[in-house]
């Protein structure tokens, strides 16, 4: 598929992921994207959706958006993450599907794979078992897109494809200790202890759980691919295919950081699932995907980016 000829709407494409695939897309010579911004366009109402679609008359949805946060925030808001991206993804395709979109690109979660799946995750065991607790509400709002784009496919013929990314990082992301996710937790506790003169970090479990990391430029690399080459509605992992513990992850931030103090685990906060691998293996046989970055080379983009940007809270543009 020639994107430089579709008119794209990506949602959530102002945000970390989002900004990345916007991109990628320019990088392909695409001109006609459209960004439907949250105050303007409230995806979790019909009539907005509505409205986004006779605007920018799309070929092509790309569907980044989310209200996501890490282990905290997903024990804070179970019932808001939940509603909210169910809403949002199941209106959104279905308002696609009787407006003509051409293709439906669903971003879903690793989140929404069974807590004690075999490892590495396969695709086919994804109904094998309920998600980690604290990830669940998140999870099964994502992962209802996926039965909505396959019951779409086979009723109605509706071209939609459902991309599983795993955890996600890089320039740009979420420092927010409220909100973020591991990797820049970690990082912005090295370095505001550096800067504050501060002798230790205080860190969420044991550092024994594990986890796959996909550099966001890699990510957004494989939803391209996938949206020109893809057109099938089972589920595909989109990860670099290496598995490390917290714990090791934490020590490597603290060196690349150069944080020289004490790392503490707060055993009494939860850890999530107990471990995250993924086979990566149909991303590259159904559209030639293979993540490029290591985790070595983007923790030192990612930690070089966050100290440029000394103020930064939460997210902000790349």
């Amino acid at each position: 598929m020639n994107l430089a000829k579709k008119r794209i709407v990506v949602t959530g494409g102002s945000g970390f992921l989002g900004s990345h695939v916007v991109h990628q897309l320019r990088k392909l010579d695409c001109t006609d994207i459209f960004i439907p911004r949250s105050h303007e366009y409230d995806l979790r109402k019909e009539h907005d959706v509505n409205r986004m679609l006779q605007d920018f008359r799309p070929d092509i949805i790309l569907h980044l958006a989310a209200v996501v946060g890490g282990i905290g925030a997903n024990q804070k808001n179970p019932g808001k993450y939940f509603y909210d991206n169910l809403i949002m993804g199941t209106q959104l395709m279905e308002q696609s599907r009787l407006f003509g979109v051409e293709k439906f690109v669903a971003i879903g979660t690793i989140c929404s794979y069974p807590k004690h799946a075999p490892v590495p995750f396969r695709e086919e065991d994804i109904w094998n078992g309920y998600p980690e607790e604290t990830n669940a509400p998140y999870g099964l709002a994502k992962k209802m897109m996926l039965v909505q784009s396959q019951a779409y496919r086979e009723q109605y013929g509706f071209n939609s494809i459902y991309l599983l990314p795993v955890n996600l990082y890089g320039p740009g992301d979420n420092f927010d200790l409220e909100t973020s996710h591991v990797i820049p937790a970690i990082i912005r506790k090295c370095v505001d202890a550096i800067r504050n003169g501060e002798k230790k970090i205080v860190l969420w479990g044991s550092g024994s759980v594990t986890r796959e990391f996909i550099y966001v430029e890699d990510a957004a690399q494989a939803i391209i691919a996938a949206t020109q080459r893809y057109e099938q509605s089972e589920p595909v992992n989109i990860g670099s295919g290496h598995e490390i513990s917290i714990k090791s992850l934490a020590e490597i931030i603290r060196q690349l950081s150069g944080f020289q103090g004490e790392i503490e685990w707060d055993k009494t906060r939860p850890d999530g699932q107990p471990r995250r691998l993924l086979d990566v293996t149909k991303a590259k046989e159904r559209f030639g995907f293979v993540a490029q970055t290591s985790l070595l080379a983007g923790l030192e983009k990612t930690i070089a980016w966050y100290m440029a940007h000394p103020h930064v809270q939460g997210r902000i543009p790349t």
